[in-house]
């Protein structure tokens, strides 16, 4: 039997310091008899990224000439790793700190799926709520154990998020909504669905491409035994930064008129309608009905 290939894409934008903790914890992976290639691919970043990364020996680099958001960079890596014959593709933010059994553990879930995730805890003192915990708690705090989508809301839900670990998310299900933050993916999903889709840029393009795998037939899988720490939101200036209302506010406008009934449309629309005295929310609603997408007004 051949040997898997899985490549991992890490994509960097002015994270030096986040990504070379990511790195490091992912050379101390087991990767049993796998094929593992991490492909380290920097979107324009102006903190000397580029010089730092491009020395280093057992990544392959891909520097890219222009900001191409969480979508386009991570497509440069994607579609590099389907050229190289990958069988498998792990998505990964460069903001993570991964477990060393975390491929291992995933791989054996995909006997059940297309698209598998992990049990993602907050990085110790990343959590929304750190006043709630106790420091010994830190690190078993939860980010996502599995998603699903709120269709009347428009927005991903994560499942288990600011709970402590007590074992309630220890069985291996189906579940709707795959975080962008760490998914395997079977490369022929790519093959047949496309990549994720670029008018997003950042923010909801997992859900997006949720949507369309398991429109494909495609089965997504909560692995608890897989596990890595997340330091929340840290690549996009934290959670409710201007970046962040910018891109949800513009990008839940794009998929709920791709995808959602037509009660839900109105009712986001008007939503966004109601917050137009915000400056930021404003721009996002005017770049959705001039259809400003991918980088859109906010970067330019």
């Amino acid at each position: 039997m051949d040997q898997l290939k899985i490549a991992i894409i890490v994509l960097n934008y002015n994270g030096i310091r986040a990504t070379l903790e990511c790195l490091d914890s992912l050379r101390r992976l087991k990767k049993d008899n796998y094929q593992v290639e991490i492909i380290l691919v920097d979107n324009n970043s102006n903190d000397g990224s580029h010089e730092a990364f491009s020395k280093i020996k057992d990544v392959h680099f891909i520097r890219s000439e222009e900001n191409l958001g969480y979508t386009g960079g991570n497509n440069l890596g994607i579609r590099h790793a389907l050229k190289r014959q990958a069988n498998y593709i792990l998505v990964l933010n460069n903001d993570t700190i991964v477990d060393h059994l975390l491929l291992v553990n995933l791989l054996k879930a995909t006997k059940n799926g297309d698209i598998v995730c992990p049990k993602v805890y907050f990085a110790p003192g990343f959590e929304f709520h750190k006043e709630r915990y106790k420091k010994q708690e830190r690190g078993s705090i939860i980010w996502y154990a599995g998603g699903k989508i709120d269709w009347d809301n428009i927005i991903g839900r994560h499942i288990g998020v600011d709970q402590k670990d007590k074992g309630q998310f220890a069985k291996r299900h189906p579940i709707d909504l795959a975080t962008g933050a760490c998914m395997l993916v079977k490369s022929h999903v790519f093959e047949k669905i496309g990549f994720f889709d670029e008018k997003y840029f950042l923010y909801l393009e997992d859900m997006d491409f949720c949507v369309r795998a398991k429109k494909a037939g495609f089965k997504i899988i909560f692995e608890p035994k897989a596990i890595l720490w997340h330091k929340n939101a840290a690549t996009a200036g934290g959670s409710g930064s201007r970046l962040q209302d910018y891109f949800i506010t513009r990008n839940r406008l794009l998929f709920a008129i791709k995808y959602a009934r037509l009660k839900t449309k109105l009712a986001v629309v008007r939503q966004s309608i109601r917050q137009l005295k915000d400056p930021v929310k404003r721009r996002a609603f005017w770049d959705f009905l001039t259809t400003n997408f991918g980088k859109g007004s906010f970067l330019k």
